[in-house]
């Protein structure tokens, strides 16, 4: 009886998989709320604000990610989140005004901004759907934007089990 040898045609078949998850942050996410300084929860009053900003313990965001937002509906001047992100840039990884999720799109964006595309010339590309951690769709959306130009196809899914995004129309 002659046995036929397995072949992994996957693993033939020239396909890259690119795997967002890779690109994940591990660093921790922290939301700084600026209402907890607010006068009556309603106005940030100049001195008050600065003061609050040299006597806090800016290095417990060492690291961290830290989105700035003001939950509560007051005005807040433009010039205090100027303020908070001075104060906070020297120890944090990642300053951004938004909530966690904007967060986490800037800070894949920063990500595959660090991608090189030329890498994916000609190339089939895979863009891996499942992952571990939370990869937003502007994720996915700004590496499509990114490869769309250079790859030979792009899918999305598994190399085994694809969707079809797009294919470069031959010349």
């Amino acid at each position: 009886m002659e046995t036929e040898e397995i072949t992994n045609r996957v693993a033939t078949s020239g396909i890259i998989s690119l795997d967002l998850e890779d690109l994940y942050d591990q660093g921790e996410r922290v939301l700084f709320d600026i209402k907890d300084n607010l006068f009556q929860g309603m106005i940030l009053r100049e001195k008050d604000f600065r003061e609050f900003l040299k006597s806090n313990e800016w290095s417990v965001y060492q690291g961290k990610n830290v989105a700035i937002i003001c939950s509560e509906d007051a005005i807040v001047p433009t010039w205090a989140y100027m303020l908070l992100a001075i104060h906070l840039e020297p120890y944090a990884n990642k300053v951004v005004f938004g909530d966690l999720g904007q967060l986490e799109d800037k800070l894949f964006s920063d990500a595959i901004q660090k991608i090189n595309p030329e890498e994916y010339r000609g190339k089939r590309v895979v863009v891996k759907g499942c992952s571990k951690f939370p990869v937003p769709i502007s994720a996915y959306v700004d590496i499509t934007t990114l490869l769309k130009p250079v790859a030979q196809s792009l899918m999305f899914g598994e190399p085994c089990s694809t969707v079809p995004l797009y294919k470069k129309p031959k010349a």
